[in-house]
């Protein structure tokens, strides 16, 4: 199996980590911006997209957010499956007309958030729709300068709103898992802003909320809490579950364990990987599309 990579940076090595495990002969194309960068064990460099090798399966972009729509348009002219990482761009200009291009080449395609294959998420999809929710509450909050030990937080693109940086961008994985495992909201409003002190000009604060026919969510994300937090609290008819998403348990309306996994970001990356080469040997479109994702987009901008 041949693979294209678009941007190598420390998500690309997760899923340069999976291909590696999944596919120990896998070879491995890097375009990277300059022959400067920085080399990476068992990737192969090419300098642009003329330099493409032949009979590659898939492309990979995880290049800066800011950057996706113009990868995009160069990767649809390969008509090869496409994994793209979140968010899929950093605004909405020319997304229907890339929507169009996907659909039209018949180019499959999948939005990369891996957090639906995190244990939890996955027990919550397979459990909830037994259950008659009234509300649910997501939160996750981090120190954005503990995210990449020995880089400087300023010069990330997260901290940088031209970069397409921001945590409403950054954390929206929230969005995701909350519309995947509810629907699609009937409405939606958001409040974004920067409150804390960090070097940065992007939004270290995004709120949510969703309503729905018969149940509301609420969704909350920032770049400043020092002892970090993600989980999602659901209130139900008979009680309320609390999942935690950093220790991977969920505990019932009197603190009971009823679900726990170990923890491993590894371990997600391998499964979304496993699943996305599976659906292009079936040549089948997996979920969450380019399409699907953007309407994820349009709520978290909005």
């Amino acid at each position: 199996m041949r693979v294209l990579i678009v941007g190598i940076g420390s998500i690309a090595k997760k899923h340069i980590d999976a291909l590696n495990e999944i596919i120990p002969k896998v070879e491995i194309f890097g375009l990277r911006n300059s022959q400067s960068s920085p080399k990476v064990e068992g990737v192969i460099d090419i300098y642009s997209w003329d330099q493409l090798p032949d009979n590659l399966d898939f492309i990979i972009i995880s290049n800066p957010t800011s950057e996706h729509y113009q990868t995009l348009q160069n990767a649809i002219k390969c008509n090869l499956p496409l994994i793209i990482e979140k968010p899929p761009l950093a605004n909405l200009d020319g997304a229907e007309e890339l929507i169009r291009e996907l659909e039209l080449n018949n180019i499959l395609n999948y939005v990369a958030f891996p957090l639906r294959f995190n244990p939890v998420i996955q027990w919550l999809k397979h459990n909830l729709p037994q259950k008659n929710i009234y509300e649910l509450n997501a939160y996750c909050g981090s120190y954005l300068p503990d995210w990449r030990p020995n880089v400087n937080y300023r010069q990330v693109y997260s901290a940088n709103k031209e970069m397409g940086g921001g945590v409403h961008l950054d954390l929206i994985h929230e969005l995701d898992y909350v519309t995947w495992l509810l629907g699609s909201p009937v409405s939606s409003s958001s409040f974004l802003s920067k409150v804390s002190k960090l070097e940065i000009d992007s939004i270290d604060c995004a709120h949510y909320w969703l309503s729905y026919a018969d149940k509301n969510a609420s969704i909350t994300l920032n770049y400043y809490r020092r002892d970090a937090s993600r989980e999602v609290a659901i209130v139900m008819e008979d009680g309320t579950w609390k999942a935690n998403l950093l220790t991977n348990e969920v505990t019932d309306s009197s603190n009971n364990i009823i679900f726990k996994s170990e923890p491993s970001l590894k371990s997600m990356y391998y499964h979304q990987m496993r699943y996305f080469i599976d659906c292009v040997k079936k040549n089948k479109q997996p979920f969450n599309s380019f399409k699907e994702s953007i309407e994820t987009l349009r709520i978290c901008l909005s």
